[in-house]
Formats: C-alpha cells, structure tokens, sequence
C-alpha cells in the first residue's frame, strides 16, 4: 500500500469517527422531556402548523454530514 493511499484511508477513517462522535455529543446536549413535559409546552406555546411552504425537511442534511445538493423547483 502506498503512503497516499494509506493516508487517505485515515483521513477517511477520521472523518468518519469524528462525525459519529459529533452525533453522539448532539444526542447527548438534547435534553429529554417526558409526554407530560411535552403537553405542557403544546398548551402553552402551540402546535406548529403543517404549512409545507415553512417546513424544510433537514433530515438528508443531518444524515449526509451537509454535504447534499440543493434541489431546483
């Protein structure tokens, strides 16, 4: 194995540990709040409405490391 080849093998090798652990340390922050917790705060703040046009769905951002492209309509 050559010196590049072995050196882009830990570099992708970190990349990826490094992104686990971030994942980790954001479950981590999140705090947890209980059904009871959570109804409160619906009654207090409200609902957020289901308005497509305000929504942007993050979750392929968040699983691919920000790393999708941005679609055209």
């Amino acid at each position: 194995m050559e010196i590049q080849e072995l050196k882009a093998l830990i570099k992708q090798t970190m990349r990826e540990v490094l992104q686990e652990e971030r994942l980790r340390l954001c479950q981590i922050l999140i705090p947890y709040i209980s059904n009871d917790e959570q109804r409160e705060l619906e009654a207090e703040f409200g609902v957020p409405s289901d308005d497509a046009d305000e929504l942007i769905d993050m979750t392929d951002w968040v699983r691919y490391g920000n790393k999708i492209s941005q679609k055209s309509d």
